[in-house]
């Protein structure tokens, strides 16, 4: 098993979301998160004054998938998330050693 977590472009999540679906990704998490990479923020006018924004806004998704998956998990989030600007966003791979389903007490793959 892995876990899959990207970082995106808040306005490619339904992307995402409807890609990895499409794929058989059954549940991923999303968290609302700021940062910033190569493009070190810009700078913005308000009221006449400028300044400048540090941490852009980004979309966290986090995906635990069936190792067979991983390629096509890959492929479909590079493909919908991608705008071809900077800031689009990473794609992070982790070994995932277990997970368990509480309510049923599954283990492994099948509490995917």
């Amino acid at each position: 098993m892995k876990f899959v977590t990207a970082i995106i472009k808040p306005f490619k999540l339904d992307e995402v979301r409807e890609a990895l679906s499409a794929i058989g990704v059954q549940g991923i998490t999303v968290t609302e998160v700021k940062g910033f990479g190569r493009q070190k923020g810009h700078t913005e006018l308000y009221r006449g004054a400028e300044y400048v924004v540090d941490f852009l806004p980004k979309v966290k998704i986090e995906a635990a998938v069936r190792t067979e998956l991983l390629e096509q998990v890959i492929e479909a989030i590079e493909k919908s998330a991608a705008t071809g600007k900077i800031g689009d966003g990473k794609i992070f791979v982790f070994d995932l050693e277990q997970a368990i389903r509480i309510r049923t007490g599954e283990t492994g793959a099948e509490a995917l």
